[in-house]
């Protein structure tokens, strides 16, 4: 079973950057697409970003264009979500989620086709 950890939440006030971590008991990414996905109390989980890693293709959907970037750091085999420009809208729960690379025809943004998410890190954006 692989084991997802997610890192770098908090409060932080409006307009300011926080960025996300995640790492997973891999010896490496390499046959994994990498998402972030987020939840808001109330509200249904919503996909933020996702990064195939052994070519480094990014997707995002369109309301998060601009203010979110995911990216890998391959030394350290983690994921980061660089999150700027925070907004009250922004707090929720954020998950990492892997799933195998290749093997779904699904969308990167669906939830279900991810196998494998941590317990989740909350950010809270004051205004």
């Amino acid at each position: 079973q692989v084991q997802v950890v997610e890192s770098g939440g908090g409060l932080v006030q409006a307009g300011v950057s926080l960025r996300l971590s995640c790492a997973a008991s891999l010896r490496t990414f390499s046959n994994y697409v990498v998402a972030w996905f987020r939840q808001a109390p109330g509200k249904e989980r919503e996909f933020v970003a996702a990064i195939w890693w052994i070519g480094g293709v990014t997707y995002y959907p369109d309301s998060m264009k601009g203010r979110f970037t995911i990216s890998r750091d391959n030394a350290k085999n983690t994921a980061i979500l660089q999150m700027n420009s925070l907004k009250p809208e922004d707090t929720a729960v954020y998950y990492c989620a892997l799933r195998l690379a290749g093997q779904s025809r699904q969308p990167m943004g669906a939830s279900e086709a991810y196998a494998y998410w941590g317990q989740g890190t909350q950010v809270t954006v004051s205004s």
